[in-house]
């Protein structure tokens, strides 16, 4: 049974995951076994725990302790999960969003590129996308439209903080992801090995249409999104096979990179 842990403060050290590591100090990318993430929400920590993620600690509204907190206790076994009254629990910047409970769970173990794509037909290159919803968005859509699983450039967010977890609706937990080195050259090469067609997602005058029926007859497809604002780096969309369009009506020049991801997924799903 989980230790329940009354709280007046949020001072004490046991509480640092919640209240004061930065995103990279939960990360601990200098020994990634000890690394730590948080989940939001009931809904979020159920998706973690049905994918097999071990919780460290909850902390939740007193009111909570029954009802769905209570049923998310059973789950966790012998961790401590701290409670106090909302006003206490206000001080955590940005608590009153996530519907009263966060937990802290461990890292999983980094996934290679090969693991992610065994089995794929269907896979997501996000370059330099540094924008925490913007990560989350693009994993709900993946997990919805179709993508197997999805490669990110090392100076990515990372898919694991806090709000692109909660983005996500704990889609990041689902979709097998992990980072890609040397990219684009090494990295498409790597692809290229195991099959996989490229599509960079950019507007040039070379451009396929995105309903091109060439792009839907791909056994193996890989969907490149680029960053906000600039894009996909030249070299990548020189390194792609094609380049690929979202025809736009009324002037509009271009979407938002996850609005963009959501449409390219839909159209270029395995049939």
């Amino acid at each position: 049974m989980a230790r329940i842990i009354e709280i007046s403060a949020l001072d004490a050290p046991e509480l640092d995951a919640y209240a004061r590591l930065t995103e990279a100090q939960l990360r601990n990318r200098l020994e990634p076994e000890k690394g730590l993430f948080i989940a939001e929400s009931a809904k979020v920590i159920r998706v973690a725990l049905q994918a097999g993620y071990t919780p460290v600690s909850m902390l939740m509204e007193r009111r909570h302790l029954s009802g769905q907190g209570g049923e998310l206790m059973a789950l966790c076994g012998d961790i401590p999960v701290y409670t106090a009254d909302r006003p206490v629990l206000e001080a955590l910047t940005g608590y009153t969003v996530n519907r009263g409970i966060l937990c802290a769970m461990k890292r999983p173990s980094p996934k290679s590129l090969e693991q992610v794509c065994a089995g794929a037909r269907r896979v997501a290159v996000l370059e330099n996308i540094v924008d925490s919803t913007n990560i989350g968005a693009i994993f709900r859509s993946a997990a919805a439209l179709g993508m197997d699983g999805v490669l990110l450039t090392e100076s990515c967010c990372d898919p694991l903080n806090r709000r692109a977890v909660r983005v996500s609706m704990g889609t990041v937990l689902q979709v097998p992801w992990a980072y890609i080195d040397d990219w684009p050259a090494a990295g498409l090469d790597r692809l290229r090995a195991l099959g996989f067609k490229s599509v960079a997602m950019a507007l040039t005058d070379e451009s396929l249409a995105i309903d091109d029926p060439v792009l839907a007859a791909a056994e193996r497809l890989v969907v490149v999104l680029g960053a906000e604002g600039d894009g996909l780096a030249a070299r990548t969309v020189a390194a792609c096979d094609w380049t690929v369009r979202i025809p736009m009506q009324n002037g509009v020049d271009s979407l938002n990179v996850a609005a963009a991801g959501a449409v390219a997924f839909w159209q270029l799903r395995a049939r």
